[in-house]
């Protein structure tokens, strides 16, 4: 069991249900999935999209979906079924690996970090992370800046409000800013 796992089993789970007066440990909030999401279309050479699946294959443990066109649309030059981006979901042990990774090792990597703004947490419960460039993660430390990508990170809770996500958030770890109103 993951370090993170262990911690929100332990804690977590009972501290919400005291602060939320939830009947049982089980019916508190928890973490669902995290799904990680990088498009590819600015990349005009071809032979870039096979860096950016390789890179997202390293930062997850896990073999990315390719995404396809729905659509054709031809002032994108784009057509039906043309790979546009790639996405990992991560579930269980990898996901609690993946988070732990997040929060404590790549957060503290990117420059000028100073927190995530609480109000980013959307009214289902969700958290979305934006990166501009996947390299402040470990696994990509040696890429070439050239072939740097931007990377959605959602981080999807079974919180029922907004309030409650961002608790079970901050009691994750997750390093939420104070606004200054």
């Amino acid at each position: 069991m993951t370090n993170l796992k262990e911690k929100y089993y332990k804690t977590v789970a009972g501290a919400m249900k005291e602060k939320f007066g939830y009947k049982s440990v089980m019916a508190t909030p928890r973490m669902v999935k995290v799904v990680l999401s990088a498009g590819t279309g600015s990349f005009k050479d071809e032979a870039k999209k096979p860096i950016v699946e390789k890179s997202l294959a390293a930062i997850t443990g896990q073999k990315p979906l390719v995404n396809k066109a729905k659509k054709s649309i031809a002032s994108f030059k784009l057509r039906e079924g043309m790979p546009i981006g790639y996405s990992v979901t991560l579930r269980g042990g990898r996901m609690y690996d993946f988070l732990d990774k997040l929060i404590n090792i790549t957060m503290p990597r990117v420059k000028d970090f100073r927190g995530i703004n609480p109000e980013a947490i959307d009214d289902s419960g969700n958290l979305t992370i934006g990166f501009k460039d996947h390299v402040a993660f470990p696994e990509t430390a040696g890429d070439d800046a050239r072939n740097a990508f931007g990377l959605g990170i959602t981080l999807v809770t079974s919180a029922k409000s907004k309030e409650e996500a961002v608790e079970l958030l901050k009691l994750i770890g997750v390093p939420f800013y104070k606004n200054e109103q």
